[in-house]
This record gives C-alpha cells, structure tokens and sequence, in this order.
C-alpha cells in the first residue's frame, strides 16, 4: 500500500521533519534530487535513468547525490519511501474532514483516486516489478518492517470498524483483510493491464471499486456512523508516517 521539508509543503504535498543536524540547503538540495529520480523514474522506467541523469535533472554533481544516498536503489528506495509517507499522510487527513475514508470502500476509492492523480507512485506501485524487486532487496529490513507495522495498523483498523458494526463479522478479520485487499488490487492490477472491459471513464472506475467493497464488507451499522470512529482510525496510520519520518532521517546522510 510517501516529501522531505518541514514545514514547508513540498509540490506534491506531504511534508516531513527535517534530520537532525541537516542544514535547511541540504535538505532542499535532496529535495530537488528526489523530485528529480521521480521525475525520471516516470519518464525513462527505472533501468532508464542513472544517477548522473538525476544529477543533472537536479542541478546538482553527481557526487553531490552521493553525498546523500550510496547508491542508486538507496536512491529510488528514498522516492519509494516518500510516496509511502505521502499516501498514508493524506488518507489521514482525508478520514477526519472525510469520515467515509474510513471505510474500507472509501479507502480503496481514495487509493485509487490517488494512484491516478500521482505518476511517481502509480510507476511505483503498478509499473515494472523489476523496481519493487530490487528496492525490496536494497532494503528488506527497512521495507519488510514497514509492511509489518502497516499490517498491524490494518488489522487494528478493522477491529475498530467491528467493534462499530460498520464492517460485517460473517468472514474473519484476516479473510475481511484479505478479500479487500484482493478486490482492491484487482482493481488497480486490471486497470494497469489494460482490460478491454474497464470503464474509459477513471471516475466510473472508482465508484464500481467502492462498490464491489462495499456489497462485500459492509455491516448492519448505518455508514453515517464512520464519523464516531474516523478520528481513531486516522490515529492508526499517524505512526506509520512518523516511522517513515526516522527511516528517511537514518538513510539520508
């Protein structure tokens, strides 16, 4: 299922704290190179762009990139790592204004609606394998750890949304978890496909997403009722961004 500059707000939205000891330059520095290995990664795919690319795209020397990151999959991790810190940021702050995020049907139409709205992490997400692959392997601790507390956020997530009626019991959490994220994914995985039935209008797409989870996963507590648990659900995945927040403070040098 992540920028770098506090407090300012980066241009694709997402800000985060500034390292310890990492004066306001060089962070706006490593900025313009993350923005820039995004912009790469979109344009040219991952075997398509070297950090001299990146470099040049960021106004920067080559060694200046290296300054910062040893390689060019700690690179692209970094950029992986931000888009993961963006979206769990904005999926909190959509479920306080936007209580229905909450669900599990708003949250996979406002996956969905993200991953359509941002190249970097639809390239991420859905594009060549070969770059989830090789960020995994630069980083399966860092990654593997991520994937663990996030598994634990959902899980806690859904509790929180039986415990409220809001979700039906007659499947077992981890068979509710896994049917939505299989249904979800389809989606997402058949869209990227190029699927000779999907809707030509994206907007079509999100509402059939919405409801094939909702006829799914819904409860006998009317929807309305998301506003007395979108607050605490929000508060789940607040942590994942501050552990994404360390991870860029203990890569980046």
């Amino acid at each position: 299922m992540t920028g770098f500059v506090d407090p300012v707000t980066t241009r694709n939205g997402g800000a985060v704290a500034v390292p310890d000891g990492v004066a306001a330059e060089d962070t706006a520095r490593m900025e313009r190179v993350l923005d820039a290995a995004a912009e790469l990664l979109v344009r040219r795919g991952y075997r398509g762009v070297t950090v001299e690319d990146v470099a040049r795209r960021a106004g920067v020397g080559k060694g200046t990139v290296y300054l910062h990151v040893r390689t060019k999959d700690a690179l692209f991790l970094t950029v992986l790592l931000r888009s993961q810190r963006r979206l769990f940021a904005d999926l909190a702050d959509r479920m306080l204004v936007e209580p229905a995020v909450a669900l599990p049907w708003g949250m996979s139409r406002a996956l969905y609606e993200r991953l359509r709205a941002d190249e970097v992490a639809r390239a991420l997400y859905l594009g060549d394998g070969e770059v989830l692959g090789r960020l995994a392997h630069e980083a399966a601790g860092t990654l593997g750890e991520l994937g663990r507390r996030r598994d634990a956020v959902v899980r806690e997530h859904f509790r929180l949304l039986r415990s409220a009626g809001l979700v039906d019991d007659a499947l077992s959490p981890d068979e509710q978890v896994h049917a939505w994220g299989a249904l979800t994914w389809g989606y997402l995985f058949t869209e990227s496909a190029a699927s000779p039935f999907a809707p030509t209008d994206p907007r079509r797409t999100a509402e059939l997403i919405e409801h094939g989870v909702a006829r799914l996963l819904t409860g006998p507590a009317p929807a309305a009722r998301a506003s007395e648990v979108a607050a605490a659900v929000a508060g789940l995945y607040r942590p994942l961004v501050e552990h994404i927040d360390a991870e860029w403070r203990r890569r980046v040098r």
